[in-house]
Parts: C-alpha cells; sequence; structure tokens
C-alpha cells in the first residue's frame, strides 16, 4: 500500500459560480439507485469487492423500498417558521421512530433485504432486527452517531432505513427556507456530512458542498473550512499517491479530524456515500498520522 502524499494546499482553485445556492435538495427517485450502480462500480478489482457488492444491493433496496409508501410526517408550517427564525434544522431527528411513513420504510427494506446474497455475519444481524427492541436501540445509535460494537451489522440496514425515510422528509422542503445552523451540521436534519463534494454543475462549477449522511441534502460550505470544527487554520489535503487525486482527505491540526472531499468537478460518477467506503485505504493511512475520522458514515460505523 502506498504513503500518503505531503500535505496539500487546496486542491483546486477556488469556485467559478457568481450565487450557487446554498442548498441542494435530495432526489430520492434517483439518489439510491444510482449509488447502488456506483457501488456497484468501485466494486470491481477492488480489495473490498464483496462488501461494496452487498452494498450496492442495500442501496437498490432502497430504491425498490420507496415504492407506496405511506406520506411521512412532515414538519408544520409552524414548525419550519419557527426553526427558520432560530437557525435550528426543521427535521426533527427524535420524532421519526414513531412515523408510520419510517415504519413501513424499515419493513419493506428488511423484507427486501432478505434475498440478497450476504455473509452469515449480516444474515444473523438480519435476522435480529426481527425483533422491535433492537431495531429501536439500532435506530437510536444511528441517529445518536454512536455505534454499538456488538450490533453494527444491524446497523447497516436500519441506517438504510433512516435514509430513505429522511430523504423523502429533506426532499419536501423549501431550500429558500433553510438557513445555515453551524459547522458540521446539515441546515436540513443537523446531521453531520459524511463527505464534502466540490462541483461542477452549471452555475456553482468549483463551489464545495457538504453532503448529509442522513438525509443526502448538500449545502454550501466555504472551502479550505474544517467541516467539524469551523477552523481556517492548518487546513491540509492527503491522498494516497498514485491514485486518482480525486478523493483527499481534508485534514484540521486544530481539532485534529479528517473528512474526505471529492473532487466530483473532475469525475461526476463520485458518490459521497459510495466513494467514502471505496476510499478506505485513505482512511487508514491519514489515521496513522493521529487524525481521527470526522465524516459519518453509517456504513463504516466501527471503523
Amino acid at each position: 500500500m502506498k504513503d500518503v502524499g505531503a500535505p496539500q494546499r487546496d486542491p483546486v482553485p477556488i469556485g467559478e459560480a457568481a450565487t450557487p445556492p446554498f442548498v441542494k435538495l435530495p432526489d430520492p427517485a434517483t439518489l439510491f439507485a444510482s449509488r447502488s450502480e456506483r457501488f456497484a462500480v468501485l466494486a470491481r478489482d477492488h480489495a473490498l469487492g464483496p462488501y461494496l457488492r452487498f452494498l450496492s444491493c442495500v442501496c437498490f433496496a432502497q430504491h425498490r423500498a420507496l415504492d407506496d409508501l405511506p406520506e411521512p410526517d412532515r414538519p408544520r408550517a409552524e414548525a419550519l417558521a419557527l426553526a427558520n427564525k432560530h437557525g435550528m434544522p426543521p427535521l426533527d431527528r427524535g420524532r421519526s421512530l414513531a412515523d408510520p411513513a419510517y415504519i413501513a420504510a424499515l419493513d419493506r427494506l428488511l423484507s427486501l433485504c432478505q434475498t440478497i446474497d450476504m455473509p452469515d455475519a449480516a444474515r444473523a444481524a438480519l435476522s435480529r432486527l426481527d425483533d422491535a427492541p433492537a431495531r429501536i436501540a439500532a435506530a437510536h445509535a444511528v441517529l445518536g452517531n454512536v455505534p454499538e460494537a456488538e450490533a453494527l451489522g444491524e446497523h447497516v440496514f436500519v441506517a438504510a432505513a433512516l435514509q430513505v425515510h429522511f430523504t423523502r422528509l429533506a426532499a419536501g422542503l423549501d431550500p429558500a427556507r433553510l438557513v445555515p445552523i453551524g459547522d458540521g451540521a446539515c441546515p436540513a436534519c443537523g446531521g453531520p456530512p459524511v463527505s464534502s463534494m466540490v462541483v461542477g454543475w452549471l452555475g456553482a462549477h468549483g463551489t464545495r458542498f457538504c453532503a448529509c449522511a442522513l438525509c443526502g441534502t448538500l449545502w454550501n460550505y466555504v472551502r479550505i473550512k474544517c467541516t467539524v470544527c469551523g477552523s481556517s487554520e492548518g487546513i491540509a489535503y492527503q491522498e494516497v499517491e498514485g491514485g486518482p487525486g480525486t478523493v483527499k482527505a481534508e485534514t484540521c491540526d486544530v481539532c485534529r479530524s479528517y473528512v474526505k472531499i471529492l473532487l466530483q468537478h473532475k469525475d461526476p460518477a463520485l458518490d459521497p456515500v459510495a466513494d467514502d467506503v471505496a476510499s478506505l485505504a485513505i482512511d487508514m493511512l491519514v489515521r496513522e498520522s493521529g487524525y481521527r475520522r470526522g465524516g459519518v458514515n453509517p456504513f463504516l460505523f466501527g471503523y
């Protein structure tokens, strides 16, 4: 395995956009199908091929689970106005577990995952989710970003269902009513980013967006600034030498954390979740330098 290259300055010139949007809301109809395809592509000739293929199947199950789900319990107008006024996320992560739409999404996803080819350990974890308390415990762990070592397999399936539910909720928001709520926090649901991307979209070329690990919302975030603590000091970029140079670790010497940054303007196929998993070699090497992982990816819980 090759070493991490020397820390670099910002990997691409600052954005060329005049007025990029603050947020881009997810499209549930395409998000999970596209992510499934990306995982499948990344699995080819990859050391993590079996796991990436498994996640491709889970993401396709997420896509299929969207069919005919009941309408989620969306925040009311008064709650939206209050969140906007006080700079808070409009989606309440805590009340989702009682929403019949989430329960239906979880039931459907778990049923669809029964047909996936998976290791015995994952199959056992899926079976344990027949128990309602296990489902609730795993959901609380995922939403609190505090994975339980003995239930990491369960977390993958429950996190996938939560992503389906919160992506549907986020897609129904008015992007004009969303406001920044703090460093490292999604303006829609308050969740942490899984990674950030420098995009090549028309009207936003070269702009950096953070990607929410839970609801899939993308939000505009200042370049050369830590997405964990907000510091603009001690920021550097590291990558595996000899790689394509499209996925890097943005390290912060203030909080000693790192979050991946994807140069999507160079490779539009990059996915904030899938390519984070597939670039685990960067995590391994950067962590050897004393940095802790700041991005939250439910498919990498336990690492």
